[in-house]
């Protein structure tokens, strides 16, 4: 097939505009969706030191490429990798983060569970049970996330969530009846290090190809804990309604934005975490967690 706007040979056919689009026009499309997000959203100002948060797979890897690009001829904005080991066997092994970055010419700044928490992700398995460990690895994982950045005066960590992410997250809060929590991220939470998500408009397989592109040695591997049944079912149920309707995860990403703009003008409750400030009472699950694993450690 040939690209409809300039008749070379198209590489790619995306079914919710029904276009097909060569190479260039393909790399083109991805780009402009992702500088539009950051528009819209404000999430680049003169003066930021951006981390992407590199696991050193294909959409962490290809976000990193981008706002690499993207601020190639910027000298007020400033582009660094965070890679955590978390002490997974057989997967998210720094290496590839470390290559990428050094391939992409970035600084990349290393954390490990092991040694901040003194436990792994493997341990926390075999004391907590699988379907345990995904929960406490997110938690930990945001945490350490969080602290490397304040250390290094990061003003924006970058996440390479696509829209399929976006929509999961969206329609599995929906059907748990927790739809104020698809907008916490957007409350001023003392100490927390604001996140930008570039590719959130952008489907996830277009995401993998523009990293085919320009990305290459990245981590394929698959986490041996992300075992939940809930979330495998709403993966299915958001395939099966994209074939039948193909503009269904942007309906449910607008969704989000109209949710996060209600929440955001709401008055504030008064009743926060006891430690970093998250709205709830008393601690909440995640302080409740740090506080665990840390005692752990000691």
């Amino acid at each position: 097939m040939q690209c409809n706007k300039c008749r070379r040979n198209a590489i790619f056919f995306q079914e919710y505009s029904g276009l097909h689009l060569c190479e260039q026009h393909f790399e083109a499309d991805v780009e402009a969706k992702a500088k539009h997000e950051i528009r819209s959203r404000r999430w680049m100002i003169p003066g930021d030191h951006i981390a992407v948060a590199l696991s050193g797979d294909p959409y962490s890897s290809a976000l990193l490429f981008f706002l690499k690009k993207l601020t190639a001829d910027r000298r007020d904005i400033r582009i660094s990798a965070i890679s955590l080991d978390e002490g997974i066997t057989g997967y998210r092994d720094p290496v590839y983060a470390m290559r990428i970055a050094q391939m992409l010419d970035t600084e990349c700044i290393m954390g490990s569970f092991q040694e901040v928490f003194g436990i792994t992700v493997d341990e926390i398995a075999h004391t907590k049970g699988a379907n345990l460990a995904c929960t406490y690895c997110r938690i930990l994982r945001k945490f350490l996330l969080n602290r490397i950045a304040r250390e290094h005066g990061i003003t924006k960590l970058a996440i390479g969530y696509t829209l399929d992410d976006g929509a999961i997250v969206v329609l599995k809060n929906i059907l748990e009846g927790n739809p104020g929590i698809l907008v916490s991220s957007g409350r001023n939470i003392r100490g927390k290090i604001p996140r930008i998500q570039p590719f959130l408009s952008i489907p996830r397989n277009e995401v993998a190809l523009y990293a085919d592109l320009h990305v290459k040695g990245y981590d394929q591997s698959r986490c041996p804990y992300n075992n939940k049944p809930f979330e495998k079912d709403i993966q299915e149920m958001l395939s099966d309604l994209t074939i039948r309707h193909p503009a269904t995860k942007y309906a449910l990403l607008s969704l989000e934005k109209h949710l996060t703009c209600a929440w955001v003008s709401m008055p504030d409750s008064g009743s926060a975490c006891e430690l970093c400030g998250e709205p709830t009472d008393g601690l909440c699950q995640s302080c409740r967690i740090i506080n665990e694993v840390t005692a752990h450690g000691t």
